[in-house]
């Protein structure tokens, strides 16, 4: 997993409350369990005007212009503006792969579902909850300056948009140290390898018959 340390990149707006996982990635793209190739298909319902399948090149593919991701302005944007309870629905672990697979590292709402705040963390995501009206004030902000932008600084917990403003945001300390050393769940239990080696040789010199069955 890749770190996060400062972001600074073009705003896209999702505006819309209740955006489900369905709605990031539909269900006919889950069968492939890599972590990767999962961006053309962002959205893919809203975003497109036909139904994608996996694999497909979407290079030609009928687009919904008035959708934001397909609008210039918004073109290359790493921060994702949305409305509350984003990430509900299904536990799907797709939708945060292909929110970063587009290039989205950074998501700001007034509120996200429980599990896919949890995957954003896990697959190098920063999910950020601020206050509804300052989200709204956000979103006026995008829609009124075409190129807004925001730099967004993990370590000192702050975003600092291209009007001069700055904006505190809150993350819980375990969160942010693996965010910020780009450590997923593997990597956390890799860096415990000496202490799991340590402790398995003590269990095998007090109770040797218990490897002895598993050879």
């Amino acid at each position: 997993m890749k770190s996060f340390t400062v972001l600074q990149g073009i705003v896209a707006p999702m505006d819309r409350a209740n955006v489900d996982t369905d709605l990031i990635i539909p269900k006919q793209f889950l069968k492939s369990i890599k972590r990767s190739g999962f961006g053309p298909y962002l959205f893919d319902e809203v975003r497109y005007l036909d139904q994608g399948e996996p694999g497909q090149d979407c290079t030609n593919r009928p687009i919904n212009v008035d959708f934001a991701l397909n609008q210039a302005r918004y073109k290359d944007a790493a921060v994702l503006l949305a409305r509350e309870n984003f990430g509900c629905g299904s536990s799907r672990e797709h939708a945060p792969w292909a929110l970063e697979d587009f290039g989205f590292h950074c998501i700001i709402a007034p509120s996200f579902a429980d599990i896919f705040f949890n995957n954003c963390f896990k697959n190098g995501i920063l999910p950020i909850e601020l206050d509804a009206n300052v989200v709204d004030g956000l979103f006026t902000e995008v829609y009124a300056n075409e190129g807004y932008s925001m730099t967004v600084d993990l370590a000192t917990q702050t975003i600092k948009t291209s009007l001069g403003e700055t904006v505190n945001f809150q993350v819980d300390e375990f969160r942010k140290h693996c965010l910020f050393n780009g450590l997923d769940d593997i990597a956390l239990t890799l860096n415990s390898a000496d202490a799991i080696r340590s402790y398995e040789q003590g269990w095998r010199e007090k109770s040797p018959w218990l490897f002895d069955v598993i050879k």
